[in-house]
C-alpha cells in the first residue's frame, strides 16, 4: 500500500511544482514588488506566500484519494490530475484560514510556521484566496480541453459544493462559533461531517465522475468518503489529545483549550476510538462493489486508525 499512496504523493508534487503559475525556483520570502509583474503573473510577495504553504511536505491525502478512484475505473491518471491539485489547493487555503489569528490562531503548521507568521495576516488571508481561485481555474482549463466535457463539470460542481457554504465552510463556521458551548453529539457529527468529512468525499466521488463510473459505484464512493471522512477526524480529534506537536506538525491541546466541539468532548476517548474503528468498518464495507480493485483504498482506511492507539 505505501509504495502505491507513494507513487501517487510523487506524481502530485511534481504536478504541482510544474504549475505553469507557481513553478520555477523558490522566490526569496521577503521579495517586495519593484515594479508591475509581467501580464498573467502572480506578483510578489503572493506567489511566494501561496508557493510556501502548498509546496511544504504533506500527506496529499486528498489528491490521491480522487487519483486512486479514478484508478478503479480508468489507467491513464494525467485527465484526473488537474482536479488532484484543486484539491490541495483548496485544502491547502482553508489551512491557512485555518491558521489566521482570527480563526484558531495557530503559529505552527507541518511543522513550520504558519503562512500569516512568515507573511503578514493580509498576505496570508489574499495567499489562501488567490490558492482557491487558482484551484477553480486549474479545473476550468482542464474542463475546455476535457475529452468528456459532461464529466469534467460534473467532478468540478462535486468539488466546489463540497468545499463550499454548504460543506467545509459550513462545518467551518460552525467549529468557530461554537467554541465553549456544551458538548452535543448531533451538533459535532454535522460540523466534522461537513468540516472534514465533505473533502474527503469530494475528491473519491470526482474522480469516479471523471472516469464515467455508474450511479451504483458513485454512491459506494459517497459511502466511503463520508465514512472515511469521520475517521479520520475522529482519530485527529483524539491525536489532539494524546499526540504531540512534533508528530502532528502542529500544536497540540489546542481543542480542549479553546472549547471545541470534538468527539472525545462529548464521547469519551474510549468510546471515540470505538466509533473510529467502527466508521472504517463502514468504508471498507462500501467498497465491495470495486472488488479487489478498491485492495488500496481498504487499506488507506485501516490505516487511518494506526495514528493513534
Amino acid at each position: 500500500m505505501q509504495a502505491t499512496y507513494d507513487r501517487y504523493r510523487a506524481a502530485v508534487d511534481e504536478a504541482l511544482r510544474a504549475h505553469p503559475l507557481l513553478g520555477g525556483a523558490w522566490p526569496d520570502t521577503t521579495i517586495a514588488p519593484q515594479s508591475p509583474p509581467p501580464e498573467g503573473q502572480i506578483p510578489q510577495p503572493l506567489r511566494s506566500a501561496m508557493r510556501y504553504s502548498l509546496l511544504l511536505p504533506g500527506k496529499r491525502l486528498r489528491p490521491v484519494l480522487l487519483l486512486a478512484a479514478y484508478a478503479l475505473c480508468c489507467d491513464d491518471m494525467s485527465p484526473a490530475m488537474p482536479y488532484a491539485l484543486a484539491l490541495e489547493m483548496i485544502h491547502t487555503y482553508s489551512l491557512i484560514h485555518d491558521d489566521l489569528p482570527a480563526m484558531d490562531d495557530d503559529d505552527l503548521r507541518r511543522g513550520k510556521p504558519t503562512n500569516h507568521r512568515v507573511y503578514g495576516e493580509n498576505v496570508a488571508i489574499l495567499a489562501g484566496d488567490g490558492l482557491y481561485s487558482l484551484a477553480l481555474e486549474t479545473m476550468l482549463a482542464a474542463a475546455l480541453t476535457a475529452k468528456q466535457p459532461a464529466r469534467a463539470v460534473a467532478a468540478m460542481e462535486e468539488i466546489a459544493r463540497r468545499a463550499g457554504v454548504t460543506g467545509m465552510i459550513a462545518g467551518q463556521s460552525l467549529d468557530v462559533k461554537l467554541e465553549g458551548v456544551a458538548p452535543d453529539a448531533p451538533m459535532v457529527a454535522y460540523i466534522h461531517r461537513h468540516k472534514t468529512a465533505d473533502l474527503m468525499t469530494a475528491p473519491v466521488v470526482a474522480g469516479l465522475l471523471l472516469a464515467g463510473a455508474s450511479d451504483v459505484l458513485l454512491s459506494a464512493g459517497k459511502a466511503y468518503g463520508q465514512a472515511l471522512g469521520l475517521a479520520f477526524q475522529i482519530v485527529d480529534d483524539l491525536m489532539d489529545v494524546q499526540g504531540d506537536a512534533q508528530t502532528m506538525g502542529k500544536h497540540t491541546g489546542m481543542d480542549a483549550q479553546r472549547g471545541k466541539l470534538t468527539w472525545p468532548a462529548v464521547y469519551g476517548a474510549e468510546a471515540s476510538r470505538v466509533m473510529a474503528a467502527r466508521c472504517v468498518a463502514e468504508a471498507v464495507d462500501a467498497l465491495a462493489p470495486f472488488g479487489e480493485k478498491a485492495d488500496f483504498l481498504t487499506e488507506l482506511a485501516r490505516d487511518s486508525l494506526t495514528r493513534v492507539s
